[in-house]
C-alpha cells in the first residue's frame, strides 16, 4: 500500500518552512541576488527556527530530520530562492560524509558546534581540471606522522569561505584513482587554507561559491573519515543521498514558476481578454503542473528509499535529472508567458531560470545522472 499522506509533524514542518520562505526569504531574495552576497540575517533566522543543519541527529544537538522531511522543507525554501536554499542544502552536503563515516568522537566534535550557533559546513570534491571525473583527483594528501599534508585546489565549492569546516577529498596517490582517495575534515583558519570567492555567476548569486587553495595544510589524522582508500566511496554515498534535496529544490522552483505564470496570465490582457483564456497559454500551464506533480512524487519516492535504507542511487539520479529539467522548462515557459517582461528583473521569472540552471550541473551533471541510471539498467 502506498500512502502519500504527510504525518502531522511533517505538515507542521512544511507549514513552518513555507511561512519562513514567504516571510523571511522572499522579500530579500532579489536584493541578495543583485549584491552577490550571502544573506547572514536569513541564515541566523534559519538557525533560530531549527531549519539549519536540521539533519544532524538529536544525539548531537540537531533535529534529526529524515530525507523525506528534508525534501518537504527544501521545496518550500527553494520556492522563495534556490540560491538561498543552496546554503543550508550545501551545509547538509558537508555534514553527510560525517554522518556516514564519522566516529562518535568525530560527530561530537564536528556536528554539535553546528547546532549551537548559525554555522555552515561544506563539501569539496570538484577541482579545476576534473568535475565529472571525480576519481581523477590531483589534490594530494601526504602522510607525515600523525598528520596529512594537503596541497591542491578545489573548485565550485558552495559555502567554502563561510564554512566552519570542509570535507576535502584528496588522493594519497593519483595512480590509484578512486582507490587512493581519502576524506579529510579541514577546519576554518587552518594555516595554508585559503578560500577565494568566485564572482560573476549566472544564478544562485546569494550562495557563496569558492575556489579553495591548500598549500602545505597540516590536517590531523584524527580528522580523517573512514580509512585511506575509502574516500571515494564516502563521496559517492554522500552524493547518492544529497541529489534528492536538489530535486526537491527544483520542484520548488517549478512551483514558483507556475504560480508567477498563472498570476500574470490572469492579469495580462491581449485582444480584449486575459491571455489565460488562450489555449496556447493553458497548455503551457498544464504542462508545468504535469511536471511538478510527477517530479514531486518521484522525489518523495527516492527520499523514501533513502529513509528505508534501501538502494537508491538510480532513484536519486532520476529525481535529480528529471526534476531539474522540469524546473528549467517551467521557468523558461514562465518567461515566455510573460513575454518581454519576463526578460527583465522587474518580474522574478528570469531569476528562476538563472538559478535553476545550476541544478542541472552541480552534484553531478545530468549527463552523469544518466550514466548512473544506464548502469542500473544494464546491471539487471
Amino acid at each position: 500500500m502506498i500512502d502519500f499522506t504527510l504525518t502531522e509533524e511533517q505538515k507542521q514542518l512544511q507549514a513552518l518552512a513555507r511561512r519562513f520562505a514567504r516571510e523571511v526569504i522572499l522579500p530579500v531574495a532579489a536584493e541578495y541576488d543583485r549584491k552577490e552576497e550571502v544573506p547572514w540575517p536569513v541564515i541566523e533566522k534559519l538557525h533560530e527556527v531549527g531549519l539549519l543543519n536540521a539533519i544532524i541527529p538529536e544525539a548531537y544537538g540537531g533535529m534529526g530530520l529524515k530525507m523525506l522531511d528534508e525534501v518537504i522543507v527544501g521545496e518550500e525554501l527553494a520556492y522563495a530562492c534556490m540560491g538561498i536554499y543552496t546554503i543550508p542544502m550545501a551545509s547538509d552536503l558537508g555534514i553527510t560524509p560525517v554522518l556516514l563515516a564519522g566516529t562518535h568522537e568525530q560527530k561530537e566534535r564536528f556536528l554539535r558546534p553546528l547546532t549551537e550557533k548559525p554555522a555552515l559546513a561544506a563539501f569539496a570534491l570538484s577541482e579545476p581540471g576534473n568535475g565529472s571525473d571525480a576519481a581523477a583527483l590531483r589534490t594530494r594528501a601526504v602522510r607525515e606522522g600523525d598528520h596529512y599534508v594537503l596541497n591542491g585546489t578545489k573548485m565550485w565549492i558552495s559555502n567554502g569561505g563561510e564554512a566552519e569546516w570542509v570535507v576535502v577529498f584528496a588522493t594519497v596517490n593519483p595512480e590509484l584513482r578512486h582507490k587512493g582517495v581519502v576524506a579529510l575534515v579541514v577546519e576554518k583558519g587552518t594555516p595554508g587554507f585559503k578560500a577565494v570567492k568566485i564572482h560573476g555567476k549566472m544564478g544562485q548569486r546569494a550562495s557563496g561559491t569558492y575556489e579553495l587553495v591548500f598549500e602545505d595544510v597540516r590536517v590531523p589524522v584524527e580528522n580523517r573519515l573512514g580509512e585511506e582508500g575509502e574516500g571515494f566511496k564516502i563521496a559517492m554515498q554522500t552524493l547518492n543521498k544529497t541529489r534528492i534535496p536538489v530535486a526537491a529544490g527544483s520542484v520548488g522552483v517549478a512551483r514558483r514558476a507556475l504560480d508567477e505564470a498563472r498570476k500574470y496570465a490572469k492579469e495580462r490582457e491581449a485582444f480584449g481578454q486575459p491571455i489565460a483564456n488562450f489555449q496556447a497559454i493553458q497548455f503551457k500551464l498544464a504542462d508545468m503542473l504535469i511536471g511538478i506533480e510527477t517530479a514531486r512524487m518521484y522525489t518523495y519516492y527516492a527520499a523514501w528509499l533513502a529513509d528505508q535504507g534501501l538502494p537508491h542511487a538510480h532513484a536519486s539520479a532520476i529525481a535529480k535529472a528529471y526534476a531539474s529539467e522540469i524546473a528549467f522548462e517551467a521557468a523558461n515557459q514562465a518567461i515566455q508567458i510573460h513575454g518581454g517582461y519576463g526578460y527583465v528583473q522587474e518580474f522574478p521569472v528570469e531569476k528562476l531560470l538563472r538559478d535553476v540552471k545550476l541544478n542541472q550541473i552541480y552534484e553531478g551533471t545530468n549527463e552523469i545522472q544518466r550514466l548512473i541510471i544506464a548502469r542500473h539498467v544494464l546491471s539487471e
